[in-house]
């Protein structure tokens, strides 16, 4: 995973910002879809999403409250997506591609036919012409909105429009984005992981963490693993639960599993980061539930009974 930027002040959040997110949870989805589409993973996007938050947090005193809040958070939602491509260094040559005549004929969108698959293939595209076409075909919004939160103009989104969609409509809609496989010694890790948190193995867990390993548990905490408490707060919990090594839309993740009707289903992700044999962070999304539902495929590979 690629670094993101944290807040300042670690530990447990503090009570403004926690109501700060409550003033904004109506957009919180539809956030996360956006940035899950632009960075092509469900959990990358929600990390983006929470640096645009944080971001948002510490400029409220300088927003406008006569304006829209929405088109706010997604102008700075769209523009830590593009840093967070140029991070990682598929950038697409998007400069060069707004450099292109505003002139393009003119292609109907896709409409609802640009479904939760169809949306992947958007990773085909340059940044801006991506953006666009998400705004747009996906998320509904006017051309204006959009040259404002991309910052271009009505003619620039067109036809970066125009092109997007041109590409996408060459593409055969089964294709799907190849994830990144982790290591054998990384899978065994997880695997051990898994294993010692479903026995509650507390000690023998952290005999598999470095000391200075780092822990985000999404909307709530962030700092060292050492500092959480977070194998405490799992202990404490009263429904039956247990972890599992599963694939999100491809990519092996760890899940949360909640007993349902005498079935075990997937309800959350946690994503252990590894450096060789010692896990060196762990980020847990239990607090944001769209994060998991967002997923076109969760598949639950195997779990300790």
């Amino acid at each position: 995973m690629d670094e993101i930027p944290l807040p300042p002040n670690e530990g447990l959040f503090e009570a403004r910002y926690l109501a700060f997110l409550e003033t904004v949870s109506h957009l919180r989805p539809s956030l996360h879809r956006y940035c899950a589409r632009m960075t092509g993973s469900v959990a990358d996007g929600e990390d983006v999403v929470q640096e645009a938050l944080f971001s948002a947090y510490r400029k409220l005193d300088t927003f406008d409250d006569t304006q829209r809040v929405e088109p706010w958070l997604f102008r700075i939602a769209h523009n830590r997506c593009i840093d967070f491509l140029r991070r990682r260094g598929v950038r697409e040559d998007a400069e060069a591609a707004a450099d292109m005549p505003e002139s393009v004929a003119a292609i109907e969108p896709i409409g609802p036919a640009l479904g939760r698959a169809v949306e992947h293939l958007v990773l085909t595209l340059p940044p801006k012409e991506r953006a666009c076409v998400l705004l747009k075909d996906v998320l509904d919004y006017s051309l204006e909105d959009i040259a404002t939160l991309v910052d271009s103009t009505v003619g620039g989104v067109k036809a970066a429009l125009s092109r997007g969609r041109a590409k996408l409509a060459t593409l055969p809609t089964t294709v799907t984005p190849t994830p990144r496989a982790p290591s054998r010694e990384a899978t065994q890790l997880l695997n051990q992981y898994v294993e010692r948190f479903n026995r509650r193995d507390w000690d023998g867990l952290r005999d598999l963490i470095t000391a200075d390993a780092r822990m985000r548990v999404v909307d709530r905490f962030v700092g060292l693993v050492a500092d959480a408490p977070y194998f405490a707060n799992y202990q404490r919990r009263t429904t039956p639960w247990r972890i599992a090594l599963g694939r999100v839309d491809g990519e092996v993740a760890v899940l949360g599993l909640l007993q349902q009707d005498g079935t075990w289903v997937p309800r959350s992700l946690v994503r252990i980061d590894v450096d060789g044999e010692r896990v060196t962070g762990i980020a847990d999304y239990t607090h944001c539930p769209w994060v998991l539902s967002a997923a076109d495929s969760v598949v639950v590979d195997a779990y300790l009974g």
